[in-house]
């Protein structure tokens, strides 16, 4: 069996197939690049009711790359969320900010703040700009399931033939003291493993780490997360299902689980259709806590411009003291 290592280097999974980055200085391997995006939309995208102007996740980063004599590349990345609606507010929040190391052979760690090896196998049906996932982004800077707050991880990849690929992940967060207790934590592992062939992809996660359910008691937390898909969001068809069963990991429940699936068709002319679906259920009362769908489209007006519009329809839930809240937005997303 002829087995090809791979260098993995796996970037934020952006709501959208464009990425850009300007360079902004290349020499003698060394290389830095700007890039993000800014977006606005108008609808009833928030909490409440009312239309108003808001954002969907505008961000600015800046990146770095420099190819050692061995061959390894060492790069650095710093990403903001950036606030420029409302006045006189901080303007920036940090989203990521790690620094990594890549060798072909021996793959790829990363220190810092980062996507983390659970998202890579849960994130795959988080795709549309409008209306996406809300689940993993529970806590998950603490917890790792989307961006992952001080994570240690090492990521390879192996072509076991030329269109079978097998991924590996590991993830590590140390303690966490806080005196919040949505943020206080032990230690947490996780470990993802995904196949992909023919288009295929399939893949499994696990997170597990104390966390504190009152300021004195301390539970067990873990997830298991699969996820299938199959295709390239915006290129003609592709869909993903996502599962996943938690003790004390979402909301510290007892017990949940998540279900989300996608599907999108991207055509040639820049216009990509997508339906989504979303829903979360405490299994230790056997009530169903969120459910929605959305209809999304997003539209290539040009390079790096592109319009997006969404209707989020709330299917309710088990708390008979809740409304049924659907949600409509229009925007447009301009990539630096």
């Amino acid at each position: 069996m002829n087995i090809k290592f791979l260098a993995v280097s796996i970037a934020a999974a952006a709501c959208s197939t464009h990425v850009f980055a300007a360079e902004i200085y290349n020499s003698e391997g060394t290389t830095l690049a700007l890039g993000g995006y800014v977006d606005v939309g108008v609808g009833e995208k928030g909490a409440d009711d009312d239309v108003d102007v808001h954002t969907y996740s505008p961000r600015l980063n800046i990146s770095g790359m420099k190819t050692l004599d061995n061959g390894m590349t060492v790069d650095a990345k710093g990403e903001w969320s950036i606030n420029y609606l409302d006045g006189g507010k901080n303007t920036f929040s940090t989203r990521l900010g790690y620094i990594g190391v890549t060798d072909e052979m021996l793959g790829r760690m990363v220190v810092g703040t980062q996507w983390s090896p659970y998202y890579d196998v849960g994130g795959v049906a988080d795709m549309p700009i409008t209306f996406a996932n809300d689940f993993l982004y529970d806590n998950h800077g603490p917890m790792g399931s989307a961006r992952a707050n001080k994570m240690v991880s090492y990521r390879n990849s192996m072509m076991l033939s030329d269109d079978f690929e097998v991924s590996l992940g590991i993830g590590w967060q140390g303690k966490n003291t806080a005196t919040a207790l949505a943020d206080k934590r032990g230690a947490r592992t996780q470990a993802a493993i995904s196949l992909k062939a023919m288009g295929i992809g399939l893949g499994y996660a696990y997170s597990n780490g104390d966390i504190y359910v009152s300021a004195t008691e301390g539970k067990d937390a873990k997830s298991q997360i699969v996820s299938l898909y199959y295709g390239n969001y915006g290129d003609g068809i592709y869909v993903a299902a996502v599962y996943g069963k938690n003790d004390y990991f979402y909301q510290s429940l007892k017990e949940t689980k998540q279900m989300e699936a996608l599907a999108s068709y991207g055509m040639d002319n820049g216009l990509n259709l997508n339906v989504h679906y979303e829903r979360v259920d405490n299994e230790d009362t056997s009530k169903k806590l969120s459910s929605n769908t959305s209809v999304n489209f997003e539209y290539s007006l040009t390079s790096g411009f592109v319009a997006a519009a969404g209707y989020k329809i709330d299917l309710g839930d088990d708390d008979p003291t809740t409304e049924d809240d659907n949600k409509w937005t229009v925007g447009v997303r301009y990539y630096f």
